[in-house]
């Protein structure tokens, strides 16, 4: 019954981050891992696979970014994601004790997606045209027109 308790509990996760885990666990405890601790340290193992900071280095950098958010170099796009729907004004303005429970919940949430296999990517901004064509003057539009008559036969 103990298996199928820790199979129940563990499906959700990928056999690399369950070993990971473990590992990890085994390592920090003097005894044997229960299967809670397991779980939480697949959740917080499934993240550092992933590349993602934790939700209060996430804060930090999500407080310290400069602007424009968009073109900062995040160390996660989720990052950037749990600050736009925190709110960059209310992230800024508020104290940590306020300000970073709504990050988290945030923060969390996409965690979540991106350790479900969600891509997560942020949106550029399309780049200029190598070439930006000027209008005409108006004292040589007329010549252009002429020219254009001319070229064409008419």
């Amino acid at each position: 019954m103990a298996k199928q308790l820790w199979a129940r509990l563990l499906v959700d996760f990928p056999a690399e981050t369950i070993m990971f885990a473990a590992e990890q666990v085994v390592k920090q405890q003097k005894f044997l891992p229960n299967v809670h601790d397991v779980v939480e340290a697949c959740q917080s193992a499934a993240h550092q696979l992933l590349g993602m900071p934790d939700a209060h280095s996430a804060y930090i950098e999500a407080c310290r970014a400069p602007s424009p958010k968009k073109e900062y170099q995040w160390t996660h796009p989720a990052v950037y994601y749990a600050g736009r729907s925190s709110d960059w004004f209310f992230l800024a303005n508020t104290i940590e004790a306020k300000a970073f429970p709504v990050f988290e919940r945030n923060y969390a949430m996409l965690m979540e997606r991106v350790a479900a296999g969600e891509s997560i990517e942020i949106e550029l901004p399309k780049a200029l045209p190598d070439h930006i064509e000027k209008p005409i003057e108006r004292k040589n539009l007329q010549k252009k027109m002429k020219q254009l008559l001319k070229d064409s036969g008419l």
